[in-house]
């Protein structure tokens, strides 16, 4: 749309002492149809915005975490592999709402990517912290839900850690066995 309005592209006359610009009919309903999209843009745009307010306004909890999942060993397997050279850890925003956790790819998208009840969560408790390559240390916690499903999520903030640990194992009524962050 920007480039309709160079000056190079637009034909002006003179008339009167003023200048006006002339657009053909196709140019005309060219701007209509460009204003309609802006329009539907927008519209949708005032929708994301809004429905992103209301669950930060009704969430107990949200942020970003770095996530990533494992299915914990089921009875007589044989302990997983590690895999903690794996870099497979991607960035969500995580919404603790209602009787959920729900996980969106980034904060402004409309539907979550994922989403857990807190009745199926039955365990939460914090990892080891790393000290990063860059000497940024990253502290973790996990999520293990009743069908063995393993989130593993992590921060560069000790507090928010903290408090997601804290939050999750008062909501689903776990014991606090392990909620200060080993050093």
């Amino acid at each position: 749309m920007l480039n309709l309005f160079n000056l190079k592209r637009l034909s002006w006359k003179d008339t009167n002492g003023q200048q006006k610009v002339v657009l053909s009919a196709t140019e005309v309903e060219s701007l209509r149809s460009e204003l309609a999209d802006l329009e539907e843009r927008e519209a949708h745009l005032k929708a994301r915005l809004e429905h992103i307010d209301e669950i930060l306004r009704c969430a107990r909890l949200s942020g970003y975490l770095q996530m990533r999942t494992r299915w914990e060993p089921l009875p007589g397997e044989p302990p997983a592999l590690d895999d903690s050279d794996v870099d497979d850890w991607r960035p969500f925003f995580v919404v603790l709402q209602g009787p959920s956790i729900f996980l969106y790819s980034t904060s402004t998208d409309i539907s979550p990517q994922d989403s857990t009840l807190l009745s199926d969560v039955v365990e939460v408790g914090c990892m080891p912290c790393h000290t990063q390559e860059d000497g940024e240390i990253r502290y973790y916690f996990y999520i293990v839900t009743r069908r063995g499903l393993r989130y593993e999520c992590s921060s560069a903030s000790k507090f928010q850690v903290d408090a997601w640990v804290t939050t999750l194992q008062d909501e689903c009524k776990l014991g606090s066995d392990s909620i200060t962050l080993e050093s």
